[in-house]
């Protein structure tokens, strides 16, 4: 049988350049489930059948059963199979000392968040975790993100978990590693690949000018997008408290909102959801830094918001497809309108600049260079900015496992060097779940945080003129996930 092996993109490779002891960089994800048909006599999670139920789905993630190997000297790495791969050290299983609350199922997921995956292994963990109140489950999976983006991670969701509550789980294909190339073969491949390098450039280029009409448009507006790529990279953003050197630990925390209520704000400003999601972080901010003793007036406070590059019909690809866009958030603003007319003219500018073009030209270019000169790039994506907010559309349905539908589906981000917060957000089944991160000293009050940012929700539908479903705000009803009735999450996110 012939040898094996993927190469890793140049995108792919920087999550990898970028890790360091403070920075860990895998995505992760919080989700809560009903006990359902998953509930053995002893009042525990049948670990065993769940176990199963990945061992069945491993062949259509081919991923999860491959490792990392190098190429000699170019030390580009690449995906090979796994031959001593064992499921047991992929999917493992805790219990908090019952009832297991919330604020224990916080520390749990903030201690194994802050936690690196082993590079000797395929780079990917799920932890259940069963013991919390009312007889639920959770499970915390951790996948590195040279593995996927966001949208990939949706497509996954719906490859473990299903739509129906069935619980008969399927037999493992039968799976048999191929072989591992040797480091001659590595090398002598990867100098073909260089050799040939000129005549796929001609190729791709006559492909281009086929599929492109106006080719010297294109050209100019690829320009004009690393111009502006670039002008936003090398202009710095502003010291702020929330900004410095990591640690090794994180802190975790969620909110859930009414995907309907931010719907609502958004036709009533004719904006975008994610012009919301924007102005509500920029309400939050402010209050957090005017409380913190930050002077605004003259302040830089940036964003970067990830944003998709997949094509319709391509979410199921691994790896990833996805660029940045740099947005400066108005703190200084204290309306709340005026705060969201800002960030839509800018969103706006982006769009019309295609800005994150200019980032996949340069891992377009990054391809043709070795691994050394990509990472004296990695740099880029945390320099210029303060924090990192991502918005992830997800499923609008329920989804199950094993019969046991799940009823919290709470991501979180990385964060990057001297980044010391990163606020996701999913939607699922008529709510929308916020996922922060903090480092462990630069934000010893998250808590605090999540209660501005759900403030900050609340003042601006009040301004909108819209009612939502929370009467209160700064409550702490939008932080509980396990409350004693049961039903769709989108009960859960209006409290």
């Amino acid at each position: 049988m012939a040898y094996f092996y993927d190469r890793l993109s140049a995108m792919d490779n920087t999550f990898l350049l970028s890790e360091t002891p403070t920075t860990p960089m895998h995505v992760s994800a919080i989700q809560v489930f009903e006990p359902g048909p998953l509930r053995t006599a002893g009042g525990g999670i049948d670990i065993d059948r769940i176990r199963a139920a990945y061992a069945s789905a491993l062949h259509r993630i081919p991923r999860y059963r491959q490792k990392l190997i190098w190429i000699p000297i170019e030390d580009r790495p690449v995906w090979v199979d796994d031959s001593d791969f064992h499921l047991d050290y992929h999917v493992r299983h805790v219990s908090l000392p019952r009832p297991g609350t919330e604020e224990a199922l916080r520390r749990v997921a903030s201690r194994i968040i802050a936690g690196h995956l082993d590079r000797h292994r395929p780079l990917w963990e799920m932890w259940v975790v069963e013991g919390l109140e009312h007889e639920r489950f959770a499970i915390i999976s951790k996948t590195h993100h040279c593995m996927l983006d966001g949208s990939a991670g949706v497509e996954l969701t719906h490859t473990l978990l299903s739509p129906s509550p069935e619980t008969d789980v399927p037999p493992a294909v039968p799976w048999t590693p191929r072989p591992v190339p040797t480091p001659a073969e590595l090398l002598r491949d990867e100098a073909w690949r260089y050799a040939s390098l000129p005549f796929r450039a001609l190729r791709s280029l006559r492909n281009y000018q086929g599929e492109v009409k106006d080719v010297a448009h294109e050209v100019q507006t690829r320009v004009q997008a690393l111009r502006d790529f670039f002008g936003t990279a090398t202009s710095p953003s502003s010291d702020t408290p929330i900004n410095g050197p990591l640690s090794q630990n994180r802190r975790f925390d969620w909110l859930a909102t009414s995907l309907a209520d931010v719907k609502a704000v958004r036709r009533q400003l004719s904006c975008t959801v994610n012009d919301v999601v924007l102005a509500t972080v920029t309400g939050a901010c402010r209050s957090y830094l005017l409380e913190r003793g930050v002077a605004l007036d003259e302040l830089v406070f940036r964003a970067s918001v990830p944003v998709s590059l997949r094509a319709e019909d391509d979410h199921s690809r691994a790896g990833n497809r996805v660029s940045s866009w740099f947005l400066d958030l108005p703190v200084a603003e204290p309306d709340p309108l005026a705060q969201v007319h800002a960030i839509r003219q800018e969103t706006a500018r982006l769009k019309e600049s295609r800005q994150a073009m200019g980032m996949e030209m340069l891992m377009a270019a990054a391809e043709l260079a070795p691994s050394g000169m990509l990472a004296l790039g990695t740099g880029f994506a945390s320099d210029p900015v303060n924090l990192i907010v991502t918005n992830i559309p997800g499923p609008q349905v329920p989804l199950y496992m094993l019969g046991s539908r799940m009823l919290a589906m709470i991501p979180e981000v990385p964060l990057l060097q001297d980044i010391g917060l990163g606020i996701a957000l999913m939607s699922y089944d008529g709510g929308i779940f916020w996922g922060f991160t903090g480092d462990y000293d630069l934000i010893p009050d998250l808590d605090r945080f999540v209660t501005l940012v759900e403030r900050s929700f609340a003042e601006l539908a009040e301004a909108a003129g819209v009612e939502i479903a929370r009467a209160e705000a700064g409550g702490s009803a939008g932080r509980e996930l396990l409350p004693a009735a049961s039903g769709p999450a989108h009960a859960l996110a209006e409290g």
